[in-house]
């Protein structure tokens, strides 16, 4: 918004020049984002608090869980609003927002929002323990992807091909499984955030380096000389996804702030869902889906934990696992819950810095 209202204001003020380069525009909304976490970060603490609007733990998946977990018990939680306010305040003002690309992502982050929000208010104020069904909450991306799938069809510029890390040229025609493909990743980034979501700031620490990833994904992607020269498609537009990834980063890491360890409040499905979507939403947008597995790697390692958990129970009444998700599973190890989620912090970092790496490896 503000680069519509400022920069045809630079023939008479020079500074607002500053508006045309989208990497001012980006560190603007990151600092934006910031900013308004750490104002309004207090203040819906005290209001959750005073609503009583916590965390439960007596969950009874696993008695030395809840007992490992004791000390969150009433934590606020629903602090994802603040981070999805901050994301799409920093983002309409600072986007460009004539390019359908950012509104289709703002979209998706608040479809999303609004299901995890559903699910967190039955829980947490109708006190129905297990809140939104998971079949309505998973008919809520499949239909989201759906949506998502056709717009994108109809872009005359968005192709339905699969663009494969590390090999030059070589690419997979989705053609008429795009539509699943685009569900695939909307429900499978937004439950594999989901069930990260389990210690203080370890997902939402991933998401801002998650993020940073994507905001150069998303600044090489919409610049036609830089993707011309890394081989990559060049998507009109894709340079303002930058100023939303950098929204991210700057709502995750004010967000961190009050949810490091030990947490004052929790994002809850609200954030957990609406994030892990957005950045699905993003890789689609910029046909990088299939780096989002190598940068969201730890999101990966989670979910699959959790899906191998349950198959190998079901087959062969064994676990793979002490417990699933797995960052649980070396908390049963006799890790402290800070050495946990630092060392899932490194290597998302180091992660996210190979992502950008493959961009050369071809």
């Amino acid at each position: 918004m503000l680069y519509h209202l400022l920069y045809p204001l630079r023939d008479f003020i020079s500074v607002f020049n500053l508006f045309r380069y989208i990497t001012f525009r980006a560190a603007m909304a990151a600092l934006t984002a910031f900013g308004l976490s750490l104002v309004f970060g207090p203040p819906l603490i005290r209001k959750l608090k005073a609503l009583k609007v916590g965390e439960k733990i007596n969950k009874a998946d696993s008695l030395k869980l809840d007992d490992i977990l004791r000390h969150k018990e009433s934590t606020p939680t629903m602090g994802g609003i603040l981070i999805l306010g901050s994301i799409i305040i920093s983002t309409i003002l600072w986007a460009d927002i004539s390019y359908q690309c950012v509104w289709i992502v703002l979209f998706s982050t608040i479809w999303l929002g609004f299901t995890g929000f559903i699910d967190d208010y039955l829980k947490q104020v109708k006190k129905k323990a297990k809140g939104l069904p998971s079949s309505v909450k998973l008919a809520s991306q499949v239909i989201l992807g759906l949506i998502l799938g056709i717009i994108l069809i109809m872009e005359n510029q968005h192709n339905l091909n699969l663009e494969i890390p590390f090999l030059k040229g070589v690419n997979f025609d989705l053609d008429g499984l795009y539509i699943l493909f685009v569900i695939l990743v909307i429900a499978g980034s937004s439950n594999a955030v989901n069930l990260t979501d389990g210690l203080d700031g370890l997902a939402i620490g991933i998401i801002v380096m998650v993020g940073i990833a994507f905001s150069l994904l998303c600044y090489v992607s919409g610049n036609m000389n830089l993707s011309r020269y890394l081989l990559i498609p060049y998507i009109k537009g894709g340079g303002e996804l930058t100023i939303f990834c950098a929204s991210i980063v700057g709502a995750g890491l004010g967000f961190l702030w009050f949810n490091c360890y030990p947490a004052a409040i929790f994002m809850g499905d609200v954030g957990s869902l609406a994030l892990g979507g957005a950045i699905g939403t993003v890789a689609l947008l910029i046909k990088k889906e299939m780096l989002l597995i190598i940068v969201g790697g730890i999101f990966v390692l989670e979910a699959l934990s959790v899906i191998l958990q349950v198959a190998s129970f079901k087959l062969t009444r064994k676990r793979i696992f002490k417990i699933a998700p797995l960052h649980h599973h070396f908390q049963f190890l006799g890790w402290p819950e800070n050495k946990v989620i630092v060392r899932f912090w490194i290597i998302a970092g180091l992660l996210a810095l190979f992502t950008l790496v493959t961009l050369k490896i071809r």
